[in-house]
């Protein structure tokens, strides 16, 4: 199974990286949240601090790097570079599934290597949730934690992508139920992700009861899982048709951003499609603790460290730069900044009886 493990985690690297992954006509949702600019804005754009704590630890700018890969040597590099940009920015990333790290010691280096290069960034820890109800539990949670000194572990749910990869596990009874278990034994905060379709509002307060201390939404509008089992399964197959049905399944970003956020009280981080330092801002505007970005971050890695450097500071100046726009001194003023919800996603929100107006009337006198 290591092997089998292994082979399918360089495969998704390949996927990513030289194929059409995204999603075609599925979108973020994003293009449909509007800041609204102040020709008066106030304030001085050298002075405006973009850090923030989350977890109780201090991130110089509310970014990280989503969880990608490990679990296969040529991941190993892409790692390093990531974890030499996150720490020389001061900023936080995820590292991939580790279940192939578990089954397979020798290949610990392909993620402790993050904390190596990164001795005080903050680290992710990863297992998947379908995991935990075929043979991981607590146990293994600690050694993914421990593998890489992790601040925190996440655990993710990608139904999605199971039902249509080849060697897919689909029986999900049970998970939230172990989510629980974990949540309450472990001395890391553990974080409930989502791998491209999001969350609803109704996992969202299952979750959020079940005791997990914040949740990344993980929404549609960036790589499609779905897409990528479509290039690994043989033409003809079931794998083949499902991959191109399901193509673009799930919940936008933006939409799944709002339902959680306006839902429970625990932490949410965007990540699903944000491509840019205004993807992380209108995140911020909806409420989201952190903008988790995945495949710019991705590409640039494997130039190495310098490039992922030079792209995720061009996004804390795009954010700075959309914070001076808005007259928004500090990154929680975001989250009282007025933006306008159109399109698509106002539709959604309508007719799952949410208020979207309310972002548009904040800040009025």
């Amino acid at each position: 199974m290591g092997k089998q493990t292994e082979n399918r985690k360089a495969e998704h690297i390949s996927i990513c990286l030289d194929k059409k992954a995204q999603a075609r006509k599925a979108t973020t949702g994003f293009e449909d949240v509007q800041f609204v600019h102040r020709a008066l804005p106030e304030v001085d754009k050298a002075k405006i601090d973009v850090s923030t704590t989350v977890f109780g630890h201090k991130f110089s700018a509310p970014l990280i790097v989503g969880a990608m890969t490990g679990g296969t040597t040529e991941a190993t590099r892409i790692n390093a570079a990531i974890a030499e940009a996150v720490e020389s920015l001061q900023l936080g990333m995820g590292v991939g599934s580790q279940r192939a790290a578990i089954e397979n010691p020798k290949l610990a280096e392909t993620f402790s290597v993050t904390r190596k290069k990164a001795p005080t960034a903050f680290l992710i820890a990863n297992i998947g949730g379908i995991q935990l109800v075929h043979g991981c539990g607590v146990k293994e949670m600690k050694q993914a934690v421990e593998m890489i000194d992790a601040d925190a572990v996440a655990v993710h749910l990608n139904a999605l992508h199971e039902a249509v990869q080849p060697e897919g596990q689909t029986s999900f009874k049970g998970v939230l139920n172990k989510i629980c278990e974990v949540a309450g034994e472990l001395d890391k905060p553990v974080i409930v992700k989502e791998t491209g379709a999001g969350i609803a509002a109704e996992d969202a307060k299952k979750l959020e009861r079940a005791g997990v201390k914040a949740l990344d939404v993980g929404g549609a509008g960036g790589t499609s899982f779905a897409a990528v089992e479509y290039y690994r399964s043989e033409a003809g197959s079931v794998q083949r048709f499902l991959g191109d049905v399901f193509w673009d399944w799930g919940i936008p970003t933006a939409t799944s951003l709002i339902e959680t956020a306006q839902t429970i009280k625990i932490p949410v981080i965007a990540s699903g499609g944000l491509r840019s330092g205004m993807d992380v801002a209108k995140s911020l505007a909806l409420n989201a603790c952190l903008g988790s970005v995945c495949q710019p971050a991705l590409e640039a890695a494997v130039k190495g460290g310098k490039a992922t450097e030079k792209l995720l500071s061009r996004s804390i100046d795009e954010l700075k730069t959309v914070m001076f726009l808005v007259g928004a001194e500090k990154v929680e003023d975001l989250a009282k900044t007025p933006v306008v919800v159109t399109g698509k996603t106002a539709e959604w929100f309508r007719a799952r009886g949410f208020n979207v107006e309310e972002y548009a009337r904040r800040g009025a006198h």
